[in-house]
Parts: structure tokens; C-alpha cells; sequence
């Protein structure tokens, strides 16, 4: 089942389960885009193709917020916003430490190792090393323990699991940067929260949030 939450004639957003891959990759898995595109086929009885563009991606293990288009003008200025940087995301990320500050913005040099599909965190600037920034906040939750909130400034490769790992916040289930023990189901305990942009054509201002996930927060 797709959950959708927000959709008109330009977009379509829906709450991504972790386990499920944005776009195809070598895997082969059917894709989240796929996936979306056959449940408005199905639900409006479309007789062609649909059109549906991927603006930006989520790594596997991650749930949360995703945005398509449904049209080619609604892709084309969502790909320029996102370039400019006029999205607000929000991630929350359930760790396995609290972090050594309530609150502070991060900087770090990353180098992604494609062979390794890894990415490291340098404290001064690198050669290939592109800089990355986030804000964090500790957030006192009192059924969610470690719970952090993450305003990304940069969208880099594996970012905030990376850049929270750097200062001993290593998220809940990342086995490749530090958790002890994966959780069941493969997932991460990182979820993108909530969006914040003005729609692409119709120019309103659009908020969106998305429930966590059942398993493995509490």
C-alpha cells in the first residue's frame, strides 16, 4: 500500500517504508517510483503511461517523506528549488548515545567511497572532501529515547548518519557507521519528519509531516 500525504494535479507525497529503494538500482527491487506510478494507474483507470519524476531520494534503511511530480512543470522548478536549497527537510534519528551538546550546527568535510558505498567525516577541509553542514537539536521525548532532530543545510551522500556518527551519536540499526546490532527488519532509525516548501505552481506555501514508523522507535 502507498501512504500518501499531500497530493493535487502537479505532486504527489507519500511516506516512504524503509526497505524500499527510490528509484531502480542494480538490485533490480521494484522501486518506490514504480510502485507510486501502477497505484495512480489503478486508481484514476489511466489507459497509458503515467508520468512521474523523481526529485530527490532517501537511502534504503531511511523512511519518510518523498516528493514526485506529475508533471513535467511541476519536475523542472521542484529540480531548481532543490538546487537552491528553498526545501526545508526535517529528519528525526533515534541514537544509540545522547549527544555530548543539547544543540549545535555541525561542519564536516565528506569523501564517499562508491566501492565501498561509504562515506567518511573529516573536521577540516579534504581533498574531494565536499562540505557538509546540519543543525541538531536534542529533543527531550519521553517514550523515544536519544531522539535527535536534524535540519540538513547541504544533501550530501549518507550525510546526518555520517555527520551524528562524528560525535558519538551513531543512529539505532547503521551498522555501517557503528551500531552494535542491526535491527530486525534491516531499517535505520532515521526518518525524514516533515517538509516545508512553496508549491511549485500553484505558489502556496506547503507543510507536510509524516508519522514514524511502529517498529523499532519506542
Amino acid at each position: 500500500m502507498i501512504e500518501v500525504l499531500y497530493e493535487d494535479n502537479h505532486i504527489i507525497v507519500v511516506n516512504k517504508k524503509s526497505g524500499e529503494i527510490t528509484q531502480g538500482d542494480k538490485t533490480g527491487d521494484e522501486p518506490l517510483s514504480e510502485k507510486v506510478k501502477q497505484f495512480i494507474k489503478n486508481r484514476d483507470k489511466k489507459p497509458g503511461n503515467v508520468f512521474l519524476g523523481t526529485v530527490h531520494r532517501l537511502d534504503r534503511p531511511v523512511s519518510g517523506i518523498i516528493i514526485f511530480s506529475k508533471t513535467s512543470k511541476a519536475l523542472k522548478r521542484l529540480n531548481q528549488m532543490f538546487q537552491k536549497k528553498e526545501v526545508q527537510k526535517t529528519y528525526w534519528a533515534k541514537c544509540i548515545s545522547s549527544p555530548p551538546v543539547e544543540h549545535q550546527k555541525l561542519v564536516h568535510y565528506l569523501i564517499k567511497d562508491s566501492t565501498k558505498n561509504k562515506t567518511t567525516a573529516y573536521n577540516v577541509p579534504k581533498d574531494r572532501g565536499k562540505k557538509s553542514e546540519l543543525i541538531y537539536t536534542h529533543l527531550k521525548n519521553s517514550e523515544i529515547k536519544n531522539l535527535i532532530e536534524v535540519k540538513p543545510l547541504t544533501g550530501r551522500p549518507h550525510q546526518i548518519r555520517v555527520q551524528l556518527a562524528s560525535i558519538g551519536c551513531t543512529i539505532v540499526g547503521d551498522l555501517k557507521y557503528g551500531a552494535p546490532i542491526a535491527n530486525k527488519d534491516k531499517s535505520i532509525c532515521l526518518h525524514a519528519k516533515s517538509i516545508e516548501f512553496i508549491h511549485p505552481v500553484s505558489k502556496e506555501k506547503i507543510y507536510i509531516k509524516a508519522p514514524i514508523p511502529s517498529k523499532n522507535w519506542k
